[in-house]
């Protein structure tokens, strides 16, 4: 392998050969593995963190990328075809959420979505230590306060209450966290918002206040209809639902007064400028379409089924393993399973597991490439201790219980090594943990 690498490097200057070689070094890199052992079966548990694109939405938005490639705000008749598919588009994505179609900006992302309806506050901004970093990123720009979660990572009711002041303009708390599987009590948030707003007008303070929730990691796994919820505006992400990265919704009602961030051709209500994503668009109607008929199917049932065997494998060989996260079901994301092996480096489990074929994360992505400890888990008041041994499986709709069967044997066998390195028994492992209080 190495010299097939170094022929083609030294050798061959033409950029097509040395892709070549590379590729066939790589296939040759990879027979190894399956010769040793490695790679038995690849295994998918990083779903929260990247879904693959369903065929069905990549075969719907081909066209769009091809031949339908006209740019929808011009004025020739091709061109309007595709406006009004777009605007049909935008039909089903609002219908899937129960809004209009004039509430909804199409943006690049989740990212983009938290980033706007942060920035048309001048104000005081409410939120919770668990949100994602594009959200906290923002709020850390302003005046703030952060709740404080129970260690289930729940934001109660009664804490937002106590949070909010005269001034809050805006609250920002997730619907379910894609690191610890927790789903928040919304709607019940969003009664605490409205309480507030009749208090305020009560008194004759027209600071407005508006109710954010950043849906991106719920979408799989519970309705998301606004006013269920309760909500004034809503994140939402093509890239968690099997549909293309780098597309998402922002949701917005009639109260919302958004600023734009990109200034240019005024589309997508002035707010964001630039020509529409077509075939993302297109894809997230598909994705959301997907998604609510997989649901509507029972799968997320199914999904909790798999995750909960997981989990039960995994406690049953190690007693001492911690599980992070609510207890009630109905307040946990069904796909979602954060565990923590005390005193066992979940950095070198990440590789050892790697190296069989199976892909799980130490926690969300962003924290993961930065290789320090989640913010997620320090604002639990998780001990390093535990939180340096953490791994988060997340199941996906191809998951199958053979993965599942096969993962839990490389784990046990992954933790297996790390004991004899460390030459610890099961029993100095158990007594370590129980030492620890959290």
């Amino acid at each position: 392998m190495q010299a097939s690498v170094w022929y083609a490097i030294h050798t061959h200057r033409n950029a097509w050969r040395l892709t070549r070689y590379v590729h066939a070094a790589m296939g040759e890199c990879m027979a190894a593995y399956r010769k040793e052992g490695y790679f038995r079966m690849q295994v998918y548990l990083d779903y929260a963190a990247a879904t693959p694109m369903d065929p069905r939405v990549y075969e719907a938005q081909k066209p769009y990328l091809t031949s339908l490639f006209y740019n929808p705000s011009a004025a020739y008749s091709a061109a309007r075809q595709v406006r009004a598919d777009v605007n049909a588009a935008k039909d089903a994505i609002a219908h899937a959420i129960g809004a209009k179609r004039d509430n909804l900006i199409m943006v690049a992302g989740a990212t983009e979505a938290n980033n706007i309806i942060c920035a048309s506050t001048q104000g005081e901004i409410v939120s919770s230590p668990l949100e994602h970093e594009s959200v906290l990123a923002c709020v850390t720009r302003h005046p703030h306060m952060l709740v404080q979660p129970t260690r289930e990572g729940i934001i109660t009711p009664e804490a937002l209450a106590q949070a909010l002041s005269p001034h809050t303009e805006l609250v920002c708390i997730e619907a379910a966290n894609g690191e610890i599987g927790t789903l928040q009590p919304i709607r019940a948030l969003a009664q605490v918002v409205q309480a507030e707003r009749a208090r305020r007008l009560a008194a004759g303070n027209q600071t407005p206040l508006v109710f954010h929730t950043d849906a991106s990691q719920a979408a799989d796994a519970i309705s998301l209809n606004v006013s269920s919820l309760g909500v004034d505006a809503m994140t939402l992400s093509a890239a968690k639902i099997y549909g293309p990265k780098q597309v998402g919704v922002l949701y917005t009602s009639d109260r919302v007064r958004l600023q734009p961030l990109l200034y240019g051709g005024g589309q997508e209500h002035n707010i964001r400028s630039g020509t529409e994503n077509v075939a993302g668009t297109i894809a997230c109607a598909k994705a959301f379409e997907l998604a609510c008929a997989w649901r509507a199917d029972g799968g997320e049932k199914r999904i909790e089924a798999l995750r909960d065997y997981l989990q039960h494998e995994l406690c049953a060989r190690y007693p001492w393993a911690r599980v992070s996260g609510p207890h009630a079901r109905k307040r946990r994301l069904p796909h979602v399973l954060h565990i923590s092996f005390p005193g066992i480096e979940a950095r070198r489990l990440i590789i050892l597991l790697e190296r069989k074929g199976v892909y799980v994360a130490t926690g969300s992505a962003c924290a993961a490439s930065s290789m320090r400890i989640s913010h997620v888990l320090s604002a639990l008041g998780m001990p390093e201790y535990v939180a340096t041994g953490s791994l988060r499986f997340t199941l996906g709709r191809p998951t199958t219980k053979d993965e599942l069967t096969y993962a839990i044997s490389c784990v046990d066998e992954a933790i297996q090594e790390e004991m004899q390195r460390m030459d610890v028994t099961a029993r100095d492992m158990q007594a370590r943990a129980d030492a620890c209080v959290w």
